[in-house]
């Protein structure tokens, strides 16, 4: 089944306040001027045909075509990719502006129905691909450098062969997608439903969850209860969601013989799962040289003898609680992308002036921000919702980050653009680093300077520690869930086992806290996703060491790694770099940036 991409949200999504200038909505024209358009008629009457020919001309027939009829298969299907992109990129994106409107609800759906149904013929493309010897298309590649480019596409496509169902099942597996399709949208209609109010005033997700950054400690208590007695009203329908998604991933990959629940991601990924472990071995054994410490220095400058839940992103005492306007967070981000190189200027410029960027906080709205691909002959959507904080200039710079990421990939074609999740964060985090790093030189004083890094470690944090630390509460959950149904005190209690061991002794945990496992969108759409921010974070903080350095050439470097889009492994992305991720001492580095600013932070107690 063709599915939209899930439009990932930023991990540090979040801000609040008015005064903010004039925000700017997208403009969707560039996919297609309305859902009435007849282009996107045209457009479905195209692709309803073109499946059909596609399987008549090759199902069953793969095997035997020499490299350039194989050459003019890639090309239809990469063709029929793009169109049926296009479509659901329009349908989801007008769908992820108002969640709450019927119409655009059952639009989306209504596409995606008809999408499945059109493509459910090229189900056999991939199955009979991987029953082709490897020595037959290793000829064909080397006969052929035009399909000999689609290589990476191919091995992707063939490292799924051991786990591949017979065809009459992959079809199965192919239509019931939009059953399962359904419970995401539950859960996304629900969060987007969901009505709070803290001291009389009624807010939706968004707005409840930014008081949690308020300086005003009894306004986030407040904030805090309510969502938690939010969340536990609806506690049974967010288990449901939970149990039953788990449960269908548990039967897929009993049949397809996956050995673990995280395999299917690892390999969508691109990377190896003994990296990932790595990974995560290295940053919960960093836990009390990052958040423990990092949080204990907190607990004092505000002064508390014990931490609460709703003290995690408090701002500090000394922070600068005015609000940044917009026309500001663009003059800063611009400013740090044009000082590295005036290329990435260029290419972010248009985000802003030509409908590219949502970003007021409206009822109904999506939460979170993300950043969407579309399809390479358009151009990204970033979505946020700019609330005028800080940590929202730096949301800004991350999905802005993808933008131009997204941007450069294009040029790779529909099928090699798409970035593996661990390298998908590249771009955005150094985005971050970049913006981070021109606000840290122009600090004036050092309480400024410290409120920045105070700032930047938190952010790291919940990028590196929070995200493992979810992760760990995810491979629990499909564990657990492999044994049988779950309540939801069996969730809460998965939940409430990862998160002390990660913020440390600093805190205390209130009451209804063990439901906040609820409202994470990673979970539910792309389950296993959240190590690729800390990948991401870790890989970035690497790689900017070498930009410190002054490495020679580092600037054409980084574009040509963010040009290769899905081209190439991630050891051949960081080899020009001098970077190797299987090494454990890859990680340490870059978590040891994060402790050196903490260490920078300590010593201004002194």
């Amino acid at each position: 089944m063709f599915q939209l991409p899930f439009p990932v949200r930023d991990a540090n999504a979040g801000g609040g306040a008015d005064a903010l200038g004039n925000l700017p909505e997208w403009d969707l024209s560039d996919l297609y001027a309305s859902e009435s358009a007849p282009e996107l008629k045209r457009d479905l009457d195209w692709l309803e045909q073109a499946c059909a020919s596609f399987a008549a001309d090759f199902e069953g027939n793969l095997a035997g075509l020499d490299s350039a009829g194989l050459l003019d298969c890639v090309l239809r299907n990469e063709r029929i990719n793009a169109i049926a992109g296009r479509i659901m990129s329009f349908a989801g994106l007008r769908y992820y502006q108002l969640t709450t409107d019927a119409e655009r609800a059952k639009f989306m759906s209504d596409m995606q129905e008809k999408i499945t149904i059109f493509t459910t013929p090229l189900v056999f493309f991939t199955l009979e691909l991987n029953r082709i010897d490897d020595a037959v298309l290793e000829t064909h590649f080397a006969s052929n450098v035009d399909l000999a480019r689609y290589k990476p596409v191919f091995d992707r496509i063939r490292a799924m062969k051991p786990y591949q169902l017979s065809d009459e099942l992959e079809k199965f597996l192919h239509d019931l997608g939009v059953v399962g399709d359904a419970w995401e949208r539950l859960f996304d209609e629900t969060i987007a439903g969901l009505g709070f109010e803290v001291d009389g005033e009624p807010l939706n997700i968004e707005g409840a969850l930014n008081l949690l950054t308020d300086p005003d400690r009894s306004k986030r208590e407040a904030a805090a209860r309510e969502l938690a007695s939010v969340f536990s009203m609806n506690i049974k329908t967010f288990a449901r969601v939970h149990n039953t998604q788990a449960k269908e991933k548990e039967i897929v990959d009993r049949w397809r013989g996956m050995p673990t629940p995280q395999t299917g991601r690892h390999l969508s990924n691109d990377v190896e799962p003994e990296v990932v472990e790595a990974l995560r071995s290295a940053v919960v054994a960093a836990y009390p040289k990052l958040s423990h410490r990092y949080y204990e220095l907190k607990r004092k400058w505000l002064g508390l003898d014990v931490m609460q839940v709703w003290d995690r992103n408090a701002p500090l005492p000394l922070e600068d609680t005015r609000i940044v306007d917009w026309a500001t967070a663009e003059d800063t981000v611009m400013e740090a992308y044009n000082a590295f190189d005036p290329r990435m200027g260029e290419i972010a410029a248009p985000f802003f002036s030509k409908g590219w960027i949502d970003a007021a906080v409206k009822p109904g709205k999506a939460p979170g921000a993300f950043a969407h691909p579309t399809v390479t002959e358009v151009h990204p959507y970033v979505m946020l919702n700019y609330l005028g904080k800080p940590r929202d200039v730096m949301t800004l710079a991350h999905e802005l980050g993808h933008g131009v990421h997204q941007v450069l990939a294009a040029g790779q074609g529909e099928m090699l653009s798409s970035t593996p999740l661990t390298l998908a964060e590249t771009a955005s985090v150094f985005g971050e680093m970049l913006t981070f790093r021109k606000m840290l030189d122009k600090a004036e004083t050092q309480e400024q300077r410290k409120v920045l890094l105070a700032g930047k470690v938190e952010d790291m944090i919940n990028t590196v520690v929070r995200q493992i630390a979810f992760y760990d509460f995810e491979c629990k959950l499909h564990e657990a869930r492999s044994h049988g149904e779950l309540t939801p005190d069996d969730i809460n209690q998965i939940w409430m086992s990862v998160q002390g061991e990660s913020l440390g002794p600093a805190f205390e945990f209130m009451d209804g806290y063990e439901t906040f496992w609820a409202y994470i969108p990673h979970f539910v759409h792309s389950p296993f996703y959240v190590y690729a921010y800390a990948f991401g974070d870790g890989l970035v903080n690497a790689l900017y060491s070498v930009y410190a350095e002054g490495g020679e050439g580092f600037e054409d470097k980084y574009f040509e790694m963010l040009k290769a889009g899905g081209s190439k492994h991630h050891s051949e992305l960081l080899a020009p770099f001098g970077l190797d991720a299987s090494d454990p001492k890859f990680w340490d580095k870059g978590l040891s940036m994060i402790s050196g600013f903490i260490d920078e932070l300590e010593a201004m107690e002194d």
